[in-house]
């Protein structure tokens, strides 16, 4: 088995307090044994709207955040995955809502630049941030255990995280800022028992809590069921991934076998 934590806080727009805070989520996960530390989007900056000040505080993920990141991963020797804002030389006037995950050695193992972006519910993150390209979901292995990324909104469509499941991973690691407003705590809690459902995979999600987030991270099994979550508060909670109850699941639901149709880029 393999333990992978959800670390929930709130950041804010002093990226060295966000860091810090990360670093206190890190050693709490690291621990109470978990392999994999995953934490929010924006964990880097987060302000109360996605403005310019997103573009101002962007980096490259070798920058003095992404480089805290990998620190971190060394010296706790675990993998991080954490959301930043990721300078685009090509775009200066938009970023990139990248969740990059860093393994033991310091290195960047996979990235997942966000495809849908939130303009929905009265947000037009469309207008600093630069979507994603489509591409062969990157991955990353511990203990045999292949993880995926995916970022917040894409939790409302289903198709990204059916890639995720065909390129071969066991668990989805999905960061969010899951902005709070009517109903959006029981879609949340909905979307992400229903992808682990629907693709018979370990869904783990790691949001940001109260003022910028809904909270409720949490780790949900192939059947759907919450095996460990948080409420409202900042934290750390551990789930175990284990391949055995992927393999039982899939014996007692063989959707992704049975399925007549795969999934094209649009």
């Amino acid at each position: 088995m393999v333990a992978v934590a959800v670390g929930q806080f709130a950041p804010g727009e002093d990226k060295e307090e966000n860091l810090a805070a990360v670093r206190g989520l890190v050693a709490e996960a690291a621990g109470k044994g978990a392999r994999v530390v995953l934490l929010p989007e924006y964990a880097m900056f987060t302000a109360p709207r996605t403005d310019e000040r997103f573009v101002a505080a962007a980096e490259p993920l070798d920058g003095p955040f992404g480089s805290g990141l990998a620190a971190l991963a060394g010296e706790y020797g675990v993998h991080v995955v954490a959301g930043v804002n990721e300078f685009l030389p090509e775009a200066p006037d938009r970023f990139s809502n990248t969740l990059v995950a860093f393994g033991p050695d310091g290195e960047p193992e996979a990235r997942y630049r966000k495809l849908h972006l939130y303009d929905a519910f009265g947000v037009t993150e469309s207008a600093v941030v630069a979507p994603g390209p489509i591409a062969e979901p990157e991955t990353f292995e511990v203990e045999g255990v292949l993880f995926g990324l995916q970022t917040c909104y894409d939790l409302r469509f289903p198709e990204v995280t059916r890639r995720i499941a065909d390129a071969g991973a066991h668990v989805l690691l999905l960061a969010a800022e899951w902005v709070p407003g009517p109903l959006k705590e029981d879609h949340w809690a909905t979307l992400l028992r229903a992808r682990a459902i629907e693709n018979t995979i370990y869904v783990a999600a790691a949001g940001q809590n109260a003022p910028t987030g809904s909270g409720n991270s949490m780790v949900v099994d192939p059947m759907g069921t919450r095996i460990v979550a948080l409420g409202e508060q900042t934290g750390v909670a551990v789930g175990r991934i284990d391949l055995a109850r992927i393999a039982e699941v899939r014996e007692k639901n063989p959707a992704l076998r049975l399925r007549r149709f795969t999934v094209v880029p649009r």
